[in-house]
């Protein structure tokens, strides 16, 4: 709970730039995300109200609560571009201190906020005055291993008045290399009041479990284990609810998710784009199944949605066939 926001399930998807666009939320959301997050927003793209940034500020669900996650720099700027976001219906504000991208952390925003704590301060102070609706935050466990600054942020945004903060247990230098450090979040949950949700490395539901051990977090934000297998989300909520482990879906149930989102980026993007974009989907859901190479330069050579529809029919079709021979 984040004020008078009450969120269906601890299990959160992570915002990813070019992944976690309007489709692939509402595909989260029918699988039980307990949150929505847009993809990271830049604040003067947001002030400009650009078209890019109202896409990317779409909601997959006017019932349930969304955040938007705003990047930038300058404090009065990114109070700004919260209030325009608050103001058209964003639920929640959320904060990038932890993108590690090069063209990110050039411009002094993302993971580099964690390296003045006293300017961190002045933006988180700036937000939170600016809006109605609560802040949340999220950031990785500091900027290297020399600097794991975390805890001590987080107790700074607490007393700014942000009301949860996420941690992706990696620190900027390691970017996605190593292994995230769960235990170092708890250095994080023991340092505030406010809820902390853990992130980084989530792609099973031992995972699930030994994160929320490690950590002692409130909850768990799924990023990279989610694509290819966005039902990942629902096994992690049931998981999380009853202790029951839940299976894969099957490979019939898997063609229909990955069907109804190919049309859904088709809708959402329009033919050119939605079917360049679908590509890095393709090799998520394809991965690990009998002929996916083959399958992928099929589809990626193809420029007509029907017979990308019809190509990956068959190839989930000829799937199902070899598994029941299999048997």
């Amino acid at each position: 709970m984040i004020g008078e926001l009450v969120f269906d399930a601890p299990v959160f998807l992570a915002p990813m730039s070019g992944v976690t666009d309007l489709p692939f939320r509402r595909l989260a959301r029918q699988l039980g995300a307990g949150l929505e997050t847009s993809e990271m927003i830049a604040c003067r793209e947001a002030i400009q109200r650009s078209a890019v940034s109202r896409k990317k500020a779409a909601r997959a669900n006017h019932n349930a609560a969304m955040a938007v996650q705003l990047a930038g720099h300058d404090p009065d700027i990114m109070a700004e571009a919260a209030k325009i976001c608050a103001d058209e219906g964003a639920d929640i504000i959320d904060l990038n201190f932890g993108c590690p991208a090069k063209k990110v952390v050039g411009k002094q925003s993302g993971s580099a906020l964690m390296r003045d704590e006293r300017h961190a301060a002045r933006i988180l102070e700036a937000v939170v005055s600016a809006v109605d609706v609560p802040v949340t935050l999220k950031m990785r466990t500091g900027w290297d291993d020399a600097n794991r600054n975390a805890p001590a942020l987080a107790y700074i945004a607490q007393e700014c008045g942000i009301r949860l903060v996420t941690v992706h247990g990696r620190t900027r230098a390691q970017r996605y290399r190593g292994q995230a450090d769960w235990r170092f979040i708890r250095r994080v949950k023991q340092a505030v009041r406010i809820p902390v949700v853990a992130n980084g490395d989530i792609t099973s539901l031992e995972d699930v479990r030994r994160c929320l051990e490690q950590s002692g977090a409130d909850g768990v934000m799924i990023g990279r284990g989610a694509c290819g297998r966005p039902w990942f989300i629902r096994q992690a909520v049931r998981f999380l609810a009853t202790g029951v482990a839940d299976p894969a879906p099957s490979l019939a149930e898997q063609s229909h998710i990955v069907l109804d989102h190919f049309d859904a980026m088709l809708e959402h993007h329009g033919l050119h784009r939605g079917l360049r974009n679908f590509r890095k989907h393709i090799s998520w859901y394809s991965n690990g199944l009998k002929n996916s190479a083959r399958f992928r330069s099929h589809v990626y050579a193809l420029d007509r949605a029907d017979r990308v529809r019809t190509a990956i029919g068959d190839f989930y079709a000829a799937a199902m066939d070899d598994m029941a021979d299999a048997a």
